[in-house]
């Protein structure tokens, strides 16, 4: 199998893994979510060292695709983030309270 090949395949399991995490954010399924962030971890590493000018024309769309869902999934929780963290202030009754503090130098 060329290089190219495995490269594809990886970006393959890539796209997988994000789509996966996508499900596991809609669920609020924490137990997919690590699974999630463990195998991209793994697949970023096993990713880590290939050079963008290496990359056929399949392995740039499917490294865009991947990007894509990612930055898609990055929103999401973010978006998750923002919600949980309006919750809490209406519960606590105290705008900003899990908000890092502020420094005389900051």
């Amino acid at each position: 199998m060329s290089t190219t090949n495995g490269l594809a395949r990886q970006l393959r399991q890539m796209i997988a893994v994000l789509e996966s995490e996508r499900q596991a954010l809609a669920a609020l399924d924490l137990d997919l979510l690590v699974m999630a962030r463990h195998d991209k971890l793994v697949l970023c590493d096993n990713l880590d060292g290939h050079p963008p000018e290496a990359l056929d024309a399949e392995c740039r769309a499917l490294a865009q695709t991947a990007q894509q869902l990612n930055e898609v999934n990055r929103r999401v929780r973010n978006l998750l983030a923002a919600n949980v963290e309006a919750r809490l202030e209406a519960l606590s009754g105290r705008p900003g309270l899990y908000r890092p503090a502020r420094t005389a130098t900051g």
